[in-house]
């Protein structure tokens, strides 16, 4: 796995596919969970030579099985949120250090050196979870970028933008990431110009507040803050990559990650395109788990790769890496 982990580091457009296959051979032998499910679907692994044909694990399997591939010891669990009684998401992490190399990876494709930048987290009550994906790459921004100005803050707002403050006169550039109900609280108590600030928001309510589509978030965001555009991120405890939007909800995937979409009524369906899908995600950085999850989230595919997040199947649970932090 040590040298399937290094290829997902520096995986490109042309060489995706054949490690992509690699992580399946591996995965349907040493993953016996996804192994059954292959199984189930009356599929030969062994017969399957291209990417399309590659069948796609229910996410919700997180929820109660041990997914893992290869038997190691588990480093670190990451859980996703969820209400009392609400059956939680469990994401086994063989290697924190490679999830943390990924994650800085996929940003810096982004937008540049983390060095570079002040990280500002307004994720609240984030102290009371330890196990949250988000909260983890945050903070390991936090340490890498080494800027005193940097941190996390709960529903302080006036800490909060005292230090933007400070981080606007020293010059530096600054990413004020946050869950979205905490930003509309934000801006709902005080109306601000963070226009030289890029403000991401994680998606979704969460329960916190009453939901919203995330144009109308958007919208009420730039209009309280002075911003242009709303950054996203789109991640789940269920994926070590993420997917990045410098606006207009347009997402762009990293080089480890490939979305498609399935019909909405049919699980074993792939390959939707132009209209809304349920999104497929192959994630070569769950190459210690998992990597082809068909996730409940709905989507759109756009010609140039990037996609939307539309929102969930009815009768999803409400569950990402958000909540787990309030």
């Amino acid at each position: 796995m040590q040298k399937l982990k290094q290829r997902v580091l520096t995986v490109t457009p042309e060489t995706f596919d054949q490690l992509a296959l690699d992580v399946f051979r591996y995965q349907a032998v040493n993953n016996p969970i996804y192994k059954q499910w292959i199984d189930l679907l009356g599929l030969d692994a062994q017969a399957i030579t291209s990417v399309d044909q590659i069948p796609y694990l229910p996410i919700s399997f997180f929820k109660s099985q041990q997914i893992v591939s290869g038997q190691w010891q588990i480093q670190d669990t990451f859980e996703s949120s969820g209400t009392t009684g609400m059956a939680t998401s469990k994401h086994f992490i063989e290697d924190l250090g490679f999830y943390d190399q990924l994650a800085a990876k996929i940003f810096e494709t982004h937008y540049g050196a983390v060095e570079d930048y002040v990280f500002l987290g307004l994720l609240p009550s984030y102290l009371e979870r330890t196990t949250s994906s988000l909260v983890r790459m945050v903070d390991q921004f936090i340490k890498k970028g080494r800027h005193a100005e940097s941190g996390f803050f709960l529903n302080d707002h006036e800490s909060l933008l005292s230090s933007i403050d400070q981080v606007r006169k020293s010059g530096k550039k600054s990413v004020l990431i946050g869950v979205t109900f905490g930003l509309l609280d934000l801006a709902d108590a005080h109306q601000a110009d963070l226009s030289d600030v890029i403000v991401m928001e994680t998606g979704g309510m969460k329960g916190r507040r009453k939901e919203m589509l995330r144009e109308e978030v958007h919208t009420f965001l730039q209009n309280r803050l002075n911003l242009n555009e709303v950054h996203s991120e789109y991640g789940m405890t269920e994926l070590l990559s993420q997917a990045y939007s410098k606006g207009k909800s347009l997402f762009e995937a990293h080089h480890s990650m490939r979305i498609s979409l399935r019909e909405t009524n049919d699980p074993l369906s792939r390959e939707v395109r132009n209209k809304t899908g349920v999104i497929n995600v192959i994630d070569l950085g769950n190459v210690h788990s998992c990597s082809f999850i068909a996730t409940e989230d709905l989507g759109r595919l756009h010609p140039d790769g990037r996609f939307e997040v539309l929102g969930r199947l009815d009768n999803s649970d409400i569950r990402g890496c958000n909540l787990m932090i309030g």
